[in-house]
């Protein structure tokens, strides 16, 4: 999932993954139900953009920019803009969508 530069949010942006059934976070080995943009070693591409990778392994080069899921469960992501900017509110801004990597 990639979202377009420059993301509208004042302070900082993050994505939590739920899971369908229980509508918790994800309980995963990484500990982590998601990533947001304060956590160290994120960066973005060379267009400003940034790219997330939602998968139950890391993709390799990628583990800075992963969340893990669980290969036949149910999940669902939420996006949270903290602060967020003009774009958002007059949707000039959209997230990218989800893509198929195989």
């Amino acid at each position: 999932m990639t979202s377009p530069a420059p993301v509208p949010d004042g302070q900082f942006w993050s994505f939590t993954v739920y899971d369908n059934q229980t509508r918790s976070m994800l309980e995963t080995d990484q500990k982590l139900a998601g990533i947001d943009s304060n956590q160290r070693g994120i960066k973005k591409n060379e267009d400003g953009s940034v790219t997330v990778w939602f998968s139950p392994e890391a993709p390799s080069g990628q583990e800075e920019y992963w969340v893990q899921t669980i290969p036949g469960k149910g999940w669902n992501s939420l996006l949270r803009l903290y602060a967020p900017l003009e774009p958002w509110f007059d949707k000039s801004w959209k997230p990218g969508d989800f893509e198929r990597v195989d």
